[in-house]
């Protein structure tokens, strides 16, 4: 009886150890449905950090038409990478009509980031895919948001109403939490 016991909680135990790395890799892999964006200011001075939300009003903006209708995070990837140029355009207009001398950088890399919450969904420490949009030295603080699917993303109709499109994604994701 006594090894029947043992041999018992000793299943329950790799059972648990097994689940718990299961349910690490599918965390993991959870990163890997969004994709985000990242406009990293020159510096932390103040000018610098103001010129990055102007730089983000114009490049979401520019990015809406574009990216409003993907249906996968694969095809928000290639429109991204087809437009660097066009995206870092919009940016450079915006930098020089402040009087700055620095450019823009546009580029697609996976990287690690902190835990970060955006409009109620935590977005846990790890790897993500991002649009990594530097100006000049990109060292200062940056404003973030998600590309794909497109939580942060607001465009005007006809009538001037802001419309706001959602995922159906984060919408299943809210609900589990409520």
């Amino acid at each position: 009886m006594k090894r029947i016991i043992i041999t018992f909680v000793l299943i329950l135990i790799l059972g648990g150890i097994a689940t718990f790395g299961i349910l690490n890799q599918k965390n993991s892999s959870a990163n890997s449905e969004y994709l985000r964006i990242h406009i990293r200011a020159n510096s932390n001075s103040e000018i610098d950090q103001n010129v990055k939300y102007q730089v983000r009003d114009a490049v979401v903006e520019a990015m809406i038409p574009f990216l409003s209708e993907c249906t996968t995070k694969k095809e928000a990837e290639r429109i991204i990478e087809s437009n660097f140029s066009y995206i870092e355009g919009i940016a450079n207009s915006v930098l020089l009509k402040n009087g700055f001398t620095y450019t823009s950088k546009a580029r697609l890399a996976n990287e690690e980031f902190p835990t970060r919450s955006y409009d109620g969904i935590v977005f846990e420490q790890g790897f993500y895919d991002a649009l990594i949009l530097d100006l000049g030295n990109g060292e200062g603080n940056n404003w973030w948001c998600v590309v794909y699917p497109p939580l942060c993303f607001l465009k005007s109709n006809a009538t001037g109403k802001d419309v706001v499109y959602k995922s159906k994604l984060v919408e299943i994701i809210k609900s589990f939490f409520s």
